[in-house]
Formats: structure tokens, C-alpha cells, sequence
């Protein structure tokens, strides 16, 4: 045992990645690389507009402006190493390597979790009890919601990632996976993880279930304030919104609860990292357009920073 356990620590893993270094994987890759960029340019532009417009200095900015500062890690966590990898043909990433990725993953996937969580119940208070909201979501609850979900994070993490690393792993050390994630790392695994699997399953709850059951009774309570208003235009305009932020938060809890909270056993080979896909790389993308490019407020801050730019 103490010998498998020395060999995780002195040897490297093999990341088999999402496409292989042939010539047909060129096009996927070419899409992962534009969405990659695309995603750090939409969540920094805006952070520039939250930090630089102060109409924009409320609450809902604020925790948002956390959201894009978390998608900017997470995908800059993964995404250049998959494309060194791809470029270089060589695969492998050090054991320390693989920690860092699991702690940051771990640390940004559950911050953001309990952040959106935040976020619907901030909607919740600003449509549902407006009067009362200066004092629901006063500056120090919304720095109480952020710094939370920072530090929740980040326990969670430091605990998730010591006691998954600590694991010996035998035979094989290529994790079917375009980063290492925890469920890909576990079958590789020569002793029997289930205690692990089922404090995971526990984390699984707090983090997952819990959130998004928060989300959904939020956005039912919102949607029936709404339909209350006597404008439908009003109606129509929280109708929409809410429907795109629910594909959203769908496409991010949806992949990640039925990757967290299936036993070892249920994991197929390569289908996990096609689910990985949904909440690192595109829910990253499509946050900004979502929750902030489709507002007035945003749009014209947006137009008023281009417009100072050109006169400079």
C-alpha cells in the first residue's frame, strides 16, 4: 500500500482529452479555442462595465460581477491545457497538476453553485417585496452572499481534494477525461471508494439540491407575482427572462448532479467529459449574454464606455 501510495505521488496522469492531435479533430478544437475566448472577453468587459458605471453599483451587479470573475477561472483552468495538449501531442499533467485543477474546478463549480442560488433569491426580493429589498439585500448581505459562496467553496474543495488525491492509484494512469475531475479520477482507483462516494453524495446535496430547488422556488414566486401585474408586456418581458435563465441553470446543475451523485459503478467510459462540457465551458459562455447583455442598464453602459473610448 505505501508503495502504490509513493507511486501517485511521484507519477504523472494522462489526460485522454476530448479529441485526438488528427487532422478532423482540428475543426472541435477551433470551437472549443473561439468559445474559450470568448467567454474571458464577455465576463471581463463585464466586470469593466460593473467597476466603471456606478448605475450599475447595486446588489444584482454586484453578486454578478463574482459570477463572471468565477467563469474567467474556471475556464482558464482547463481550456489552456487542453490546448498545449493538443498543440504539443503530449497528454500528461503532474500529480501537483492535477491537485491545482481539482481544487480550483471543485472550489469554482461550488462557489457558483450557492452564488446563483444568491442571485435568484436577490430577483426574488427585488420583484416579489420591493419595498422591503434596500433592506433584504443591504451592502452587507450581498458581501456576506459573495464571501459565502467564496469560502464555502473553498473548504469544500480543500476537503474534496485531500481526501480524492490520497486515493493509491494502480495500472493505468490515463483519466478518460479533458481535465482531471474527481468521478474519472475515482475508477482508476485500486480500493474501494464507496464511504468517499457517499460524502460526496452528502456535498452533492448541499451544493446541488439544495441550490437549485432555491432557484426553482424563486422563480415560481417571481413568475406569479408577475402574473399578477395587469401589463403584459411586463408579463411577457419576466416570462422570458426567467424561461432563459432556467435553460441556464439547467444546462449547469443538470450534467453536473448527474455527474457528482451516480455511484462509481454508473459512470460510463467518456461520457462524463461530454457532460463536463455543459457547466466548464459553455455555461461560462452563455452567463454574460444572459444575465447582463440582454439588460438595458448593461447595453447602454456598454454604449456610453465605446463612445468614451472613440472621443479618447
Amino acid at each position: 500500500m505505501m508503495g502504490h501510495e509513493n507511486h501517485s505521488f511521484t507519477s504523472d496522469f494522462i489526460l485522454l482529452g476530448l479529441f485526438s492531435s488528427s487532422q478532423s479533430s482540428l475543426v472541435f478544437f477551433s470551437f472549443i479555442f473561439i468559445i474559450f475566448i470568448m467567454a474571458v472577453t464577455e465576463n471581463t468587459v463585464m466586470i469593466l462595465l460593473l467597476l466603471r458605471d456606478s448605475r450599475l453599483h447595486t446588489p444584482m451587479y454586484f453578486l454578478l460581477s463574482h459570477l463572471s470573475f468565477m467563469d474567467i477561472l474556471h475556464i482558464s483552468n482547463i481550456v489552456p491545457k487542453m490546448v498545449t495538449d493538443f498543440l504539443s501531442g503530449s497528454r500528461s499533467i503532474s500529480f501537483a497538476g492535477c491537485g491545482i485543477q481539482i481544487f480550483l474546478s471543485l472550489t469554482l463549480l461550488g462557489g457558483e453553485c450557492l452564488l446563483l442560488a444568491a442571485m435568484s433569491y436577490d430577483r426574488y426580493v427585488a420583484i416579489c417585496h420591493p419595498l422591503h429589498y434596500p433592506i433584504l439585500m443591504n451592502d452587507y448581505v450581498r458581501v456576506l452572499m459573495a464571501g459565502g459562496s467564496w469560502l464555502v467553496g473553498t473548504v469544500n474543495s480543500i476537503v474534496h481534494t485531500a481526501y480524492a488525491l490520497h486515493f493509491p492509484f494502480c495500472g493505468s494512469r490515463a483519466i478518460d477525461h479533458f481535465f482531471c475531475e474527481v468521478p474519472a479520477m475515482l475508477k482508476l482507483s485500486c480500493v474501494d471508494t464507496t464511504l468517499y462516494e457517499r460524502e460526496a453524495y452528502v456535498s452533492g446535496i448541499i451544493f446541488l439540491f439544495i441550490p437549485v430547488s432555491l432557484i426553482f422556488v424563486s422563480y415560481v414566486q417571481i413568475l406569479l407575482t408577475v402574473f399578477q401585474m395587469k401589463s403584459s408586456e411586463a408579463q411577457k418581458k419576466s416570462f422570458s427572462t426567467c424561461s432563459f435563465h432556467m435553460i441556464v441553470v439547467t444546462m449547469y446543475y443538470g450534467p453536473f448532479i448527474f455527474t457528482y451523485m451516480r455511484p462509481k459503478s454508473y459512470h460510463t467510459l467518456g461520457q462524463d467529459k461530454y457532460l463536463a462540457i455543459f457547466y466548464t465551458i459553455l455555461t461560462p459562455t452563455l452567463n454574460p449574454i444572459i444575465y447582463s447583455f440582454r439588460n438595458k442598464d448593461v447595453l447602454e453602459a456598454m454604449k456610453n464606455m465605446l463612445k468614451c473610448n472613440c472621443l479618447h
